[in-house]
């Protein structure tokens, strides 16, 4: 589903070139579920950013999908991105002058526009299932923060992607909101049968993946396989 080779990225800074990833190859399977680990500044946001095609990588390929990404422009990647993937940022991003089903409803839009109902029935399912069925018409500042990442949680599943990532999806909750987001993420993504690719500080979140990719100074430093069955 994901497939990466000899991955680098590099940057200007101060009249000099900073390389934040150095030669990142790895491969991941149709419904995988992967954390990417490390200290800050180790690469893993740049990363993730590669991987869903927000950035473009100084050398190497990225391939979603069957799709190599080099092969599309900014509109050809931001048109794959609304039919394969779905996000979830740590601050949320949500659209404050929209209601929360208004904000799970803008990737259908931007897709081809809600169909004769049946995306706001999906949509409003959605927020039943992250709990929120009584909030469905409230805006982002009525919500809690918990709230609010649990409509980007519905809001990334919208477009039903075949690929999730997310950035530090509990960086800004409290342990017992953050447990439950994960939770909901896990049982999203296993009955949408979506690779799941994510960010995090968060041991606890980190021990739930299949597998673990750990950086540190944007190199690939340990890779490992681990049993998740109870």
């Amino acid at each position: 589903m994901i497939r990466t080779s000899n991955l680098t990225q590099t940057y200007q800074s101060g009249g000099r070139p900073l390389t934040v990833l150095k030669d990142i190859s790895l491969s991941i399977p149709p419904q995988g579920f992967v954390a990417i680990v490390g200290p800050s500044g180790s690469g893993k946001t740049t990363l993730l950013g590669l991987l869903a095609g927000l950035d473009r990588p100084t050398t190497g390929t990225v391939v979603l999908d069957g799709q190599d990404l080099a092969g599309l422009n900014e509109d050809g990647r931001a048109r794959f991105r609304a039919e394969k993937v779905g996000f979830v940022f740590q601050s949320f991003q949500l659209i404050p002058t929209l209601t929360a089903r208004e904000n799970v409803l803008v990737p259908l839009e931007l897709l081809a526009g809600a169909r004769n109902g049946t995306d706001h029935d999906y949509v409003e399912t959605l927020l039943e299932r992250v709990g929120l069925g009584e909030r469905i018409d409230h805006y982002p500042s009525q919500l809690s923060g918990g709230e609010q990442q649990r409509v980007a949680l519905a809001r990334a599943f919208a477009n039903r992607p075949r690929i999730l990532f997310a950035d530090e999806p509990t960086g800004n909750l409290d342990t017992e909101t953050g447990n439950r987001v994960i939770d909901l993420m896990v049982e999203l993504n296993r009955e949408a049968d979506t690779t799941l690719v994510l960010v995090t500080h968060d041991p606890d979140l980190a021990a739930r993946a299949h597998r673990i990719i750990r950086l540190r100074s944007g190199e690939v430093v340990e890779d490992c396989r681990q049993d998740t069955s109870p």
